[in-house]
């Protein structure tokens, strides 16, 4: 057995009309997933940088969501 445990951390973004996105964070930074897109956005050094990055690939007009650790 070994004394090594994984954390892991995601952070589920919320808009007006529900989920739009969600943050993984990974040995590297974070990764930003969204439904309307297959690839992932590359990853990002810090949390707040992908949350920026994630309210950006939403568009002109977006309003910023809630985020919540999940």
């Amino acid at each position: 057995m070994s004394d090594q445990t994984t954390t892991r951390q995601t952070w589920v973004a919320i808009g007006p009309s529900g989920t739009v996105g969600s943050i993984h964070r990974t040995h590297e930074g974070f990764v930003v997933r969204m439904p309307s897109r297959d690839a992932t956005g590359g990853e990002y050094p810090t949390l707040a940088v992908a949350k920026s990055a994630l309210f950006a690939a939403l568009g002109p007009g977006a309003e910023y969501p809630e985020f919540h650790e999940h």
